[in-house]
């Protein structure tokens, strides 16, 4: 191979990569804030015992997942102007189309850790006459959230690797940035190489992380178990233990 490395090329376009990644990095915290906050009411519309309403979330969450995250991304920055006769910047189509993915996919994580938390602690809530809202509150979403920890930590750094493909509808993010220093200077190796770091260096530490905390919540399960001990939920979000 003769091809002659010059990795100056990333050290004096650095700036703009660096310009790149904060755009990533905003538009993936929207993304996940948005997405953990609009996922809970989907997935109690999920469980409803409203038959329609249950199929309508299921609909939406299916479409979603089953779906091609860059087939849906064109859809809203393409097609969705179409429909309403509003162009849509590509920033907001990003948020858009990123939201409804993760929404779909968080929705079932969620469904999945409210349908963990025992039923007799629901029913110790309604005892003390606490408002469903006050169940969900202090009872069911703690619970779920705790559990479902590792999978929310999970979706949320598949996320931030997915916002690569705003890239293709022009944001303005790393992958795109990145894609227009390469053919500018014609160093794609060296650039892209770069890129493909930031990346590894941001998702890396986030996966060790959300690998201890895996580790930890097993820990902790089994040192409960072992020690014969049951939890009560209390008002207030606080927890007793008892033997």
């Amino acid at each position: 191979m003769n091809y002659n490395f010059d990795w100056s090329v990333i050290t004096s376009n650095l700036p703009r990569l660096l310009d790149g990644l904060g755009m990533t990095l905003w538009i993936a915290v929207v993304v996940i804030v948005l997405s953990m906050l609009l996922a809970i009411p989907v997935a109690f519309l999920r469980m409803s015992n409203i038959e329609v309403v249950r199929w309508l979330a299921q609909l939406y969450i299916e479409i979603f997942r089953c779906t091609p995250l860059l087939v849906q991304l064109f859809w809203v920055y393409y097609a969705m102007p179409t429909l309403t006769g509003i162009t849509i910047p590509g920033t907001i189509s990003a948020i858009i189309a990123l939201t409804l993915n993760l929404t779909a996919f968080m929705a079932e994580a969620y469904r999945s850790g409210f349908q963990a938390v025992p039923i007799e602690q629901v029913e110790a809530g309604k005892m003390l006459r606490l408002s469903r809202f006050q169940q969900i509150r202090y009872i069911i979403v703690p619970q779920a959230m705790k559990q479902q920890l590792p999978v929310i930590m999970s979706l949320n750094i598949s996320l931030f690797k997915d916002t690569a493909l705003v890239s293709t509808i022009a944001v303005a993010d790393l992958m795109f940035t990145a894609n227009k220093i390469a053919t500018e200077s014609y160093r794609a190796l060296e650039i892209l190489t770069a890129a493909a770091l930031i990346y590894f260096v941001i998702a890396f530490p986030a996966s060790l992380i959300l690998s201890k905390i895996e580790r930890n919540l097993m820990m902790a399960g089994s040192v409960r178990k072992k020690k014969g001990l049951a939890t009560q939920m209390l008002p207030g979000g606080k927890v007793k233990v008892k033997p």
